[in-house]
Parts: structure tokens; C-alpha cells; sequence
């Protein structure tokens, strides 16, 4: 660990959740100086369990569990519960995603915990909120994605949906945890008191979703996908060596891709909007293609340069040395007891005057158990 620095430093988290959503919403809290403390069962964050190249640790949870402190305290047995308890005293923020039921049964409902401490920031993620029919049922990303439309969207038009790999609803709602965490902490300097937090996973698939979910009474049911296809000229496109993803939505953006392409017949009334372009999209797309077929997709990003917003398909392995990503600071250097050193993101934001601390890996199981425990067994004695 580093000096504390960052705009939440001097802010203890406790990390009780599994899996991404609520895991990454703590560690971009760490990203911003808090001190996350991640609290395992015995048999570890399930993540942990998934497949993985790495032989001693998954990949996604090196990712998703960046600058934490980890420790494994049993909430069954009433020794750990004790501890967790000392640690709420000493804590700003609990994160956890048990189902509703769950926290009360364990002792750490948001009421339980108030006891001990009434300034605790209590934010639990779940699936699909505290109330209605579903509130105990299990959430998944791609099962949200698959519920909410957003697969139906990622289909081709007329065929079966699809999904979108990437865990983005996981990875939004862990931005809501973020924001939200740090709004209840910016009003309890006002009011000098904790709150609740209700973060789920049918939220942050709905907010993504947000320019598509407008319903105006005079409408019928299908508007038309929601409006929000661009009509085949903005998509991915097929080139000589290579797949290139190009938007021309506007219409200096349109003329220069026409310009670009020698496809300057197309600049004409009869495709003069986005509209009439995705109306005539059969007449246009053929020409575009055949024209993209004259070079490589990097040698048309080149040549696009920034007169065309668009980019050539890559791997997340081109990345790490991408010149932009280098540029802006994004990739670390890691060390970690059990995989070693290894290179990840960290530094979802900047701050000129509040550095974000320098990072750190993963914690192995129980890696700062010792520690902690002594820390909480001291806060015990100390009540």
C-alpha cells in the first residue's frame, strides 16, 4: 500500500460482495483513495473459481478486486460476526450483494449494523431491488441483458437476440455503486448521518438504456427497434484485411466518408439524412463495401484519420500497448504473492489537485487477515 491520496482517502470501505458489480464498484473507490477492505467466506469470492488461464488466480478477479486489503472472517460463527461488527465501527461505507433476505439472518442488515455504527453508508446491490416479485430472485448480467431487451437489440434485425459480452450491466452498476457511495458521503457531511443505498442490476440495464425507454402515449408499441438504429451506414464493415467500425451520422461527417471513399455520387439529395440513408441503406451499403474492399481496416482508419469517426477492430491485448491507453496513464504494473507480476487497468478518472494512489494488486485469500483481525479483536476490547 501507498500513502493515503486520492479525494476519498481517509474513507475505510468494507467490500462484503461477490462476483463484478459490487467488487468493482468498491475498487473504483479504491481508485479514488479509499481504503477498500474486502471481507471473503472461507471458501473465497466465487470469482475466484472461474475459468482462468492464470493457474493460481482468476483473471477476473485480479481485475474487478484492484487496491484492496483482503481478509476471511466466517459470519456464522459469532467470533468473525464480532469482528465484522469492530470493523463497522471503524468503517464509512458497507458494500455487499445478498439477496434481501440474506443480511438480517447474518447479522448485518442495514438496521444491525446502524447500532454500531449510525454514520455507516450502507449500499446493497442486488438483482432486482428490495421489492416486487423478484426481489428474491438471483441476478445475472447476461439474464438482465436477456429480460430488458437489450439482447433483442443486439440481434440482427429479424433474427435471434444476442448478447453482449463484457458483463455491462455488472460494470454499470459498479459506476451507480461509485456515484452513489460517494454522493451519500458528500451529504452526510452536511447532515452528519448514514443512509442506505439501493443499487441493482434491473436498474443499470434499464439506465443503460435510457434513450430507448421513451414511450409517448400517441405510439404504438414497436418504434421501430426504439429509434436508435442508425440504418447499416454507422456499423462495422468489412475491408481488405480486417473489420472497421465507422460512424458518418452527421452530414460533414457523411461527406468526408463519401469524399473519402470516391463514393462522391452518393452525395445527393436522395441521401442527404441519416433517415433517408437508413431508408435507402440496400442501395448504399453494397457501394460502401466495395470501396472499403481497397485497403486494410487500419489503413482506412489512417486515412479517415479525424475527418470520419471510426476504428479498426482490435483484441483487448492491443491495448496494453495501445498509444493512447500509454499515453493517458491507464496501464499498470502489478505484483501479486501467487500469479507474479502481471500488467491491468487502473484510473477510471483524473484528478489535477487529488491524485488517485498509486495501485495495487489483488489480494490473495485471506492475504491480510492477520492484521485485520487483530485490528478488529483491538477495537473489541477497546468498545
Amino acid at each position: 500500500m501507498t500513502s493515503p491520496s486520492g479525494p476519498l482517502a481517509g474513507i475505510r470501505v468494507l467490500d462484503l460482495s461477490a462476483y463484478i458489480a459490487g467488487p468493482y464498484g468498491c475498487a473504483l473507490l479504491a481508485d479514488m483513495g479509499a481504503d477498500v477492505v474486502k471481507i471473503e467466506p472461507p471458501a473465497g469470492d466465487n470469482l475466484r473459481k472461474y475459468p482462468s488461464t492464470l493457474e493460481s488466480e482468476s483473471r477476473a478477479f485480479l481485475g474487478v478486486n484492484r487496491s484492496k486489503r483482503g481478509v476471511v472472517l466466517d459470519l456464522k460463527k459469532p467470533d468473525d460476526l464480532a469482528r465484522l461488527h469492530a470493523l463497522v465501527r471503524t468503517a464509512d461505507v458497507l458494500v455487499h450483494n445478498f439477496r434481501p433476505e440474506v443480511p438480517a439472518r447474518l447479522g448485518i442488515a442495514c438496521e444491525q449494523l446502524r447500532v454500531h455504527n449510525p454514520r455507516l453508508i450502507y449500499c446493497a446491490v442486488s438483482g432486482y431491488g428490495d421489492t416486487g416479485p423478484l426481489r428474491d430472485k438471483a441476478g445475472y448480467d447476461q439474464v438482465l441483458q436477456t429480460m430488458t431487451g437489450m439482447a433483442a437489440m443486439q440481434g440482427p434485425a429479424g433474427g435471434p437476440p444476442g448478447i453482449l459480452y463484457g458483463s455491462v450491466v455488472d460494470y454499470y452498476a459498479a459506476s451507480l455503486v461509485a456515484g452513489g457511495v460517494s454522493a451519500a458521503l458528500f451529504e452526510r457531511e452536511r447532515s452528519g448521518q448514514g443512509q442506505s443505498i439501493g443499487v441493482s442490476l434491473l436498474r443499470s440495464a434499464l439506465a443503460m438504456q435510457s434513450a430507448r425507454l421513451v414511450w409517448a402515449d400517441s405510439e404504438p408499441r414497436d418504434v421501430g427497434g426504439r429509434d436508435m438504429r442508425s440504418g447499416g451506414i454507422t456499423g462495422i464493415h468489412p475491408t481488405r484485411e480486417g473489420w472497421l467500425y465507422i460512424s458518418a451520422n452527421t452530414p460533414h461527417f457523411w461527406q468526408a466518408l463519401c469524399e473519402k471513399t470516391g463514393l462522391q455520387d452518393l452525395l445527393v439529395e436522395r441521401y442527404d439524412s441519416v433517415r433517408k440513408r437508413a431508408v435507402h441503406a440496400q442501395e448504399i451499403v453494397p457501394k460502401l463495401h466495395a470501396a472499403l474492399a481497397s485497403r486494410s481496416a487500419l489503413e482506412w482508419e489512417a486515412l479517415f484519420g479525424e475527418e470520419v469517426p471510426c476504428a479498426a477492430s482490435r483484441e483487448v491485448e492491443d491495448m496494453f500497448d495501445f498509444p493512447q491507453v500509454q499515453s493517458e496513464g491507464m496501464v499498470h504494473r502489478f505484483e501479486h504473492p501467487a500469479v507474479g507480476g502481471y500488467r491491468g487497468f487502473a484510473g477510471a478518472w483524473t484528478f489535477d489537485r487529488t491524485p488517485d494512489p498509486a495501485p495495487f494488486a489483488a489480494p490473495a485469500l485471506d492475504e491480510h487477515g492477520d492484521a485485520l483481525r487483530a485490528e478488529a479483536d483491538r477495537e473489541r476490547k477497546g468498545k
